[in-house]
């Protein structure tokens, strides 16, 4: 979902987004649509767009990621103006970034479309740490929301990097589980978006003796894993 709020900073646009739809700061994403700086007879002000992460709640058994793996429509081709136009801007991107590309549906759910782009140049597409593929997801939102359809969450894949990633995170978050027990000294993650931070926190959640906290500003913060027994 979208909303929009406005404050005399970006800073407290954010801060009411997040008490008027009670979440944390790393549930949401937020895009700066207008700002004006104070002048003599006007003021300041900031305009946000939020783009909640309430649609993706993680999975965490491999057979439900298999049943989620191989969720296929039966008909990858657009069937709606909206999926058409919608998949026409994420070729004509990708394109005019010189990199030929197939893209079509690969599942449709309640408020999220899951689109897939199959190119020779995958991985380029993908980036560091999937940074190219979460900007591109971005400008699909940012564009679906601009035909009329805020309330569809994009879900933009390639070369099934958001399982791969999702199971490595969960990886990651029980092995350093296992070293804050072992050292009782606290360990700090590389940086993520948010939905990768929700899922590490969301892994770790029922292990009674480790705790974490996200730290840093920006999108792309760290999650610290800390030890804190069992009381």
């Amino acid at each position: 979902m979208t909303y929009e709020f406005e404050g005399k900073t970006e800073k407290e646009a954010i801060e009411k987004a997040a008490i008027e739809l009670n979440l944390e700061r790393d549930q949401f994403d937020v895009e700066i649509l207008e700002t004006q700086k104070n002048s003599l007879f006007k003021k300041g002000y900031v305009k946000i767009r939020v783009h909640t992460l309430d649609d993706e709640k993680p999975s965490f058994g491999f057979k439900e990621r298999e049943e989620n793996f191989t969720r296929i429509v039966s008909d990858p081709l657009p069937q709606s103006e909206f999926e058409q136009k919608l998949i026409e801007f994420i070729t004509n991107v990708v394109e005019k970034m010189g990199y030929d590309v197939k893209v079509e549906v690969t599942y449709r759910e309640d408020k999220k479309l899951g689109i897939k782009m199959d190119s020779s140049y995958s991985s380029i597409l993908i980036g560091r740490k999937g940074k190219n593929l979460d900007a591109l997801q971005v400008l699909a939102n940012i564009y679906a929301g601009r035909l009329g359809h805020e309330e569809i969450r994009v879900i933009l894949d390639t070369e099934n990097y958001r399982i791969r990633r999702e199971e490595t995170l969960v990886r990651l978050a029980y092995n350093t589980a296992d070293k804050v027990r072992l050292s009782k000294k606290s360990i700090l993650l590389e940086p993520m978006n948010p939905f990768e931070r929700r899922l590490i926190h969301t892994t770790l959640n029922d292990i009674p003796d480790v705790e974490t906290k996200s730290e840093g500003d920006g999108l792309y913060k760290q999650v610290r894993v800390f030890y804190k027994g069992i009381r």
